[in-house]
């Protein structure tokens, strides 16, 4: 059985404590999108947990959560969640994370109030979490540039390191 639960405004729907209901019934619950500007509080075990980037499928032993390609990550913020469902006895270790989702890097967070700072009185409000500029990148395909020059140099340096004999 496959379904997939989409919300389709702004703010809390309960996406979150939805998935959290059904997810013991499947194999995978995915985060596609997102990043933790937000979350989903949910109840496991008789203790309130919030969780901002990781799926709330990980608190079932035979679901494997997934964090997607569209999910921008901070990785300060996925350690310290890590580490709060672990003290929790929850395990993290079938977590799976796309290659492809893009990390928010502190220079995203500059850019975030900068902008805000940038339109004054006309601020959008944002959590300057660096989550916008973040998308920006991944929209302008930015990081899969620096993955294929960060590649392109290890061959580099790969094959650099070969003798080559001289006839």
């Amino acid at each position: 059985m496959n379904t997939v639960l989409v919300g389709a405004q702004w703010g809390d729907e309960g996406k979150g404590k939805v998935t959290d209901l059904i997810a013991h019934d499947y194999d995978y619950v995915v985060r596609y999108q997102g990043g933790n500007n937000a979350g989903h509080t949910v109840i496991h075990g008789g203790t309130k947990l919030a969780l901002h980037l990781m799926p709330s499928g990980v608190m079932y032993p035979d679901s494997t959560p997934v964090i997607g390609n569209g999910v921008v990550i901070d990785p300060g913020v996925l350690v310290k969640e890590m580490a709060m469902l672990q003290s929790e006895g929850i395990s993290c270790q079938n977590l799976k994370i796309s290659c492809d989702a893009h990390i928010i890097m502190p220079y995203h967070k500059d850019l975030d109030g900068a902008d805000e700072k940038r339109l004054g009185e006309n601020q959008i409000g944002t959590t300057k979490r660096g989550i916008g500029p973040c998308y920006q990148d991944k929209a302008a395909r930015k990081e899969k540039v620096r993955k294929a020059i960060q590649e392109s140099k290890r061959k580099a340096r790969k094959t650099s390191g070969k003798r080559t004999s001289k006839k």
